[in-house]
């Protein structure tokens, strides 16, 4: 299954991976992956636990070095670390919440420098929550505070593994509905590892498909949901790499 046109398509490339190979110690985990990740474009990444979907991401992001092909990110194929592409305007929120359980969340939005008022209009549920500390935040809240954290640095490129990990469906829908809007209202491109395939085949405008590091499916979210079940299926047959 291949991939049609999408409006999105039009878009500015600010991901590009051809032939990527990515793993750790010199050992391939990942082989031959062409990705892409366009600006206003929400694309999603499914397959089982231990495909090599978090170890794609980690090398997107920069926080490994590909063993072979090549990450470009906004133009340029280099092998810059997490923090440089995070200065050219890429946001990674990881597979852990990345909340220090011990500060407020108003703390946490200040060691963060971002603005409270920016936070808040992406998610208004965490004014009230400002003077709290994050470690009594529930779950949801910590991953509203993690994600509005990243998008009001105003990304131009997102990369999130795992938002809904543990969280309830409705939860999981607010949070993949805010990416839709920031693609569909500020361009940003995402690129979203998640679980919850039917919730992210709803925001999502393409999706790759992962088995054993390697991509064996993609195509809109259309053509991957009128055929679901046969790709879970090739997706779950093998739960390793």
């Amino acid at each position: 299954m291949t991939a049609t046109t999408s409006e999105a398509a039009t878009g500015e490339l600010l991901l590009d991976c051809a032939g990527l190979n990515a793993g750790y110690g010199g050992a391939v985990v990942c082989r031959d992956l062409d990705i892409q990740v366009r600006a206003g474009e929400v694309v999603a990444l499914i397959g089982a636990n231990g495909a090599g979907k978090s170890t794609t991401m980690l090398t997107v992001a920069g926080e490994i070095a590909p063993l072979g092909g090549t990450v470009s990110v906004f133009g340029s194929a280099d092998r810059a670390p997490l923090a440089t592409r995070a200065r050219r305007g890429l946001s990674y929120v990881t597979e852990e919440r990345s909340v220090i359980m011990g500060l407020t969340t108003a703390d946490n939005l200040k060691l963060a420098g971002v603005s409270v008022d920016a936070v808040c209009g992406i998610f208004p549920e965490l004014r009230p929550l400002l003077t709290r500390q994050a470690g009594l935040l529930s779950g949801g809240e910590q991953q509203m505070l993690t994600l509005a954290r990243a998008l009001a640095r105003e990304p131009r490129l997102l990369l999130a593994d795992e938002l809904s990990l543990g969280l309830a469906p409705q939860i999981v829908a607010r949070l993949l509905g805010v990416v839709r809007s920031a693609a569909d209202e500020r361009g940003v491109g995402a690129l979203l590892v998640e679980q919850h395939v039917r919730q992210v085949l709803k925001v999502a405008d393409r999706v790759y498909v992962m088995r054993r590091g390697r991509v064996i499916a993609e195509g809109t979210s259309a053509e991957i949901a009128a055929d679901l079940e046969s790709v879970q299926r090739a997706y779950l047959s093998t739960a390793t790499d």
